[in-house]
């Protein structure tokens, strides 16, 4: 998406997050333990989103990682206090206030692997809401299918990725065949077998 306007970027992540919302919103109250990834309930998945969220102001803002880690509050417990909706709303809504406030057109965030272009990083953030939104859908029979502009935006990100996949994170690509959707492309390049 190294193209992409910072206002379509902005447009993209808050496509991304409203579509999750939809998804957590539709978890019933049985389904936080349901597996959802491996090793990840579907509890485990929506409280990494919102951790992922409430990196998101202090990253933009152009504080320094260790700074921004020692605000975030760690487990899933923790992460989705008092429920799980009312904390995803609540992050989701700082991380888009940050994304709507920073330069996306020449900022840069201090992550893990070094300095970042802010858009870069809004990008990762907006593929792994895509993402996961299949993944929560899946693991609780949701609704699958992806907003088409949201797969054309994860697919920028996802064409970069290693061919191993990205160890902790997600597998290598799985096969799909000739003729898949886009969507069952972009899943499978992110090691999902749609």
């Amino acid at each position: 998406m190294a193209d992409v306007a910072p206002s379509e970027l902005l447009e993209l992540f808050q496509r991304a997050q409203a579509a999750f919302t939809d998804r957590v919103d539709a978890v019933e109250p049985g389904q936080w333990e349901l597996p959802a990834l491996p090793g990840w309930t579907v509890a485990d998945l929506v409280a990494h989103l919102v951790g992922e969220a409430h990196w998101a102001p202090g990253l933009l803002a152009g504080d320094p990682l260790d700074v921004v880690a020692a605000q975030v509050p760690e487990g899933t417990d923790a992460l989705l206090a008092p429920d799980p909706l009312t904390s995803w709303e609540g992050a989701a809504d700082e991380a888009l206030a940050a994304v709507a406030a920073a330069d996306l057109a020449s900022g840069t965030v201090h992550l893990s692997r070094g300095p970042t272009p802010a858009a870069e990083y809004v990008e990762e953030m907006t593929a792994d809401l895509t993402v996961h939104s299949w993944d929560l859908a899946r693991a609780t029979g949701g609704d699958e299918v992806l907003d088409p502009a949201l797969v054309r935006a994860a697919g920028g990100l996802a064409a970069r990725l290693p061919d191993g996949g990205v160890p902790g994170l997600f597998g290598p690509p799985v096969p799909v065949p000739d003729g898949a959707s886009p969507q069952d492309r972009l899943l499978a390049r992110f090691g999902r077998r749609p």
